[in-house]
C-alpha cells in the first residue's frame, strides 16, 4: 500500500513520529517539513518508486494524502 510505504520514508528518512502521520497532515504546518527537507524527500520518493516528480506537481503537495495520491498515480 503507498501510504505505508510513504509513511516509512517520513519516519525513516525525515525523522516524524509515526503517530503524527495522518492523510490530512500538512508535511509544512503539521509535520515541520521546510523546503530543503521536501526537495530531499521529493528526491527520495524518485528514487524509491523510480518516477520523475515535476516541479508542478510537487508544489500541489499540501498534505500527506496529496502526495501519496500522486504517487499512486504515477505508479500505476
Amino acid at each position: 500500500m503507498m501510504y505505508e510505504a510513504f509513511k516509512k520514508l517520513l519516519v525513516e528518512q525525515m525523522n516524524i513520529e509515526e503517530a503524527d502521520i495522518k492523510p490530512e497532515a500538512e508535511l509544512v504546518s503539521d509535520l515541520g517539513i521546510n523546503s530543503l527537507e521536501l526537495a530531499d524527500l521529493i528526491f527520495s520518493c524518485e528514487s524509491t518508486f523510480n518516477i520523475e516528480i515535476d516541479e508542478e506537481d510537487y508544489k500541489k503537495f499540501l498534505t500527506v494524502g496529496d502526495v501519496v495520491a500522486y504517487l499512486e498515480e504515477k505508479t500505476k
